[in-house]
């Protein structure tokens, strides 16, 4: 994607199963868990960049012994400060003690993060300052271990009004409205209510107070609880949480929306968002490594026992597809096959676009991501060529010349690394969107690979959302080399509609699409129904977000796909471009046969998992036409 999109945070938590003496016997040291989670976050920075934390639970802890404790950074480079933070605490315990490095018991007991569970968590801001208050994992505090909760999650909720009603439904009066804390409430609320059940209980058979704290924490039905806590919730998420006594769970949502991946052998369960990661940092196949379902929870208790728990009925499958196409790491072995694919199903409409002339177009990528979308490109190409070669010999067999082959066999595409991005002028011209001339300048560009006046040049991209750097900077840019003509190739359809389930893309105006649908309906005298749209959705406003219906779809509707693109292409053509200028996207048919098994496609078709999703586009809506700049959940 050529432009910035803040997008989806990442999860991480290690529970060791063996005593801390067990690594150290094994792996030389007593910090193994500690290390697996670093290095789970350093494999997943791709996935936030605006802060990090940390926190790590100690099991069995002396009475009047710190046993949850957590760092969080929002720096510049957040996983190194908090790690710094942990280390460093046991760095100084040990220094001219070296043995101490090698005993267990004095670290737990007097290092923080010298415990048996590990959470860790990568934030992407979507929504609120980046300030410490707003990075995870957070803390639900109590002076029962049993009441403790510690959470961490990739998620957004669509309803958080309505969630947080709910918890002044409960009596409770929470001091802020966002997600995260709604969300913390909520569970903590029967987190509560189960330990006031059991104490009651237990109280009645004759335990003693201090004997009952033991059996809470090994009755204490956690499945229940997040049934309970997460019966309303609209949205995507995979939240992971640790309470003060050792149980933990990650759990994802009922559609699939957001990733959950985890690993577990004798030593160690280990879960993250992305499967890659697990892969590297524990050395394991990825035939190991299995997604958490849909709708359920991997329960790790404190007596080590693991289990998938069902929790929300399981609704129809509807990973983000997005996921595939842009966010998540390329190395994961089925990503890599899904973007090959969409990049080799994109090439006819490339080579219709050229008009088949490979002789005289050179074909590259912009940005990095697409890379492997372009690889694929590049294989289809190679085959289209052979189907040719394979023709010519056929047609002339009796009649070629040495010379003859020779020319057949130079038939292949001219593929070149034409834009390359400047990352430290891009990080400086964030600060000012309004530099115009620094924003042209994002990519320096590969001279002497085109021929002015000549050649076409077609450049990969793996999404396009609001065409702003495309036609401040890309176009521009490469338009200084003289095509005759520029394509640019999105690997993904075009996104029409807003994300509310943990990407920031969230207003409709934002769109290329969308503004280029608005242009087409104003053109064709057909504005009257942006009216009608509008009516609609403010008919919906007080709705039940069960009843409402996505109408935002009926501005796109009078026209093709093709009449869109088309009207996109000159609105990301400067006015000072010299070449044609036509974008080109990736079908929904396409997308689908590309990642069958990932069909949330509601950034491109409108049709959201959730109720909430279209109560928010109605939303999205309303705020174009009134000119309210602001989030639509």
């Amino acid at each position: 994607m050529s432009e910035q999109i803040k997008h989806e945070c990442g999860i991480a938590m290690v529970r060791l199963l063996k005593p801390l003496e067990y690594y150290l016997n094994k792996y030389g040291t007593a910090t193994w868990g500690l290390n697996k989670l670093h290095l789970l976050m350093e494999k997943q920075h791709n996935r936030g960049q605006d802060g990090a934390g940390i926190a790590s639970i100690k099991f069995d802890p002396r009475p009047g012994m710190k046993y949850i404790n957590r760092h969080r950074s929002n720096s510049n480079t957040p996983i190194a400060d908090v790690f710094k933070a942990a280390y460093g605490e046991i760095n100084l315990l040990t220094e001219g003690h070296p043995q101490r490095l090698k005993d267990t018991q004095y670290l737990k007991h007097n290092a923080g993060f010298a415990g048996e569970l590990f959470m860790g968590h990568l934030r992407y801001g979507t929504f609120g300052k980046n300030n410490i208050q707003n990075l995870h994992p957070v803390i639900r505090a109590n002076n029962w271990m049993t009441r403790n909760l510690v959470l961490a999650g990739n998620f957004n909720m669509t309803n958080v009004d309505e969630l947080f009603e709910k918890l002044l439904d409960l009596g409770q009066y929470p001091v802020e409205t966002s997600d995260t804390i709604t969300i913390l409430e909520k569970i903590g609320h029967f987190l509560d209510e189960e330990n006031e059940r059991l104490y009651t209980r237990f109280k009645n058979e004759g335990y003693s107070k201090r004997e009952i704290t033991g059996k809470i924490a090994a009755t204490l039905n956690l499945p229940d609880i997040l049934r309970r806590a997460s019966s309303n919730w609209d949205g995507g998420y995979a939240i992971a949480g640790m309470f003060g006594h050792g149980d933990a769970f990650v759990l994802r949502d009922p559609s699939g929306i957001r990733p959950a991946f985890y690993y577990r052998d004798e030593e160690v369960v280990v879960a993250a968002s992305e499967r890659p990661v697990i892969q590297t940092a524990l050395n394991v196949d990825f035939s190991l490594v299995k997604e958490i379902e849909p709708g359920h929870a991997l329960v790790i208790r404190r007596d080590g026992s693991i289990n998938m728990e069902s929790v929300l009925p399981v609704q129809p499958r509807k990973a983000c597809s997005f996921e595939r196409i842009y966010f998540s790491r390329g190395t994961d072995v089925d990503i890599y096959r899904e973007r090959k694919k969409l990049g080799q199903l994109l090439t006819p409409a490339i080579l219709s676009a050229v008009n088949h002339d490979l002789e005289h177009t050179v074909f590259s990528y912009i940005p990095n991501t697409a890379a492997v979308a372009y690889y694929g490109m590049t294989e289809a190409l190679h085959t289209f060529c052979d189907s040719i070669k394979k023709e010519l010999f056929l047609k002339d067999a009796a009649t070629l010349t040495s010379a003859g082959i020779d020319k057949i066999m130079k038939l292949k595409p001219r593929v070149e690394k034409v834009a390359v991005k400047d990352i430290k002028l891009r990080t400086f011209i964030t600060q000012d969107n309004d530099r115009e001339d620094l924003v042209a300048h994002v990519y320096d560009v590969t001279y002497g690979v085109v021929v002015p006046g000549v050649d076409n040049l077609v450049v990969v991209d793996d999404s396009i959302v609001r065409g702003t750097t495309l036609r401040r900077s890309i176009i521009r840019i490469l338009d200084r080399l003289g095509p005759v003509k520029i394509v640019v190739a999105s690997s993904a359809p075009q996104i029409r509609y807003p994300d509310c389930y943990g990407i920031d893309m969230t207003k409709l105006g934002d769109f290329i699409a969308f503004n280029a649908a608005i242009e087409l309906l104003k053109e064709t005298k057909q504005s009257g129904i942006i009216n009608e749209v509008y009516l609609k959705c403010k008919a919906q406003e007080k709705l039940p977000k069960e009843e409402v219906v996505n109408y935002v779809k009926d501005i796109y509707r009078p026209f093709t796909a093709a009449q869109i693109s088309e009207k996109i292409s000159k609105l990301v053509t400067p006015a000072d471009c010299k070449a044609k200028v036509q974008v080109v996207y990736q079908t929904i048919e396409d997308l689908h046969e590309a990642i069958p098994n990932h069909t949330g496609d509601w950034y491109f078709t409108g049709n959201y998992p959730t109720p909430g999703g279209n109560k928010v586009v109605n939303k999205s809506f309303i705020n174009y036409i009134e000119g309210r700049n602001e989030r639509a959940y």
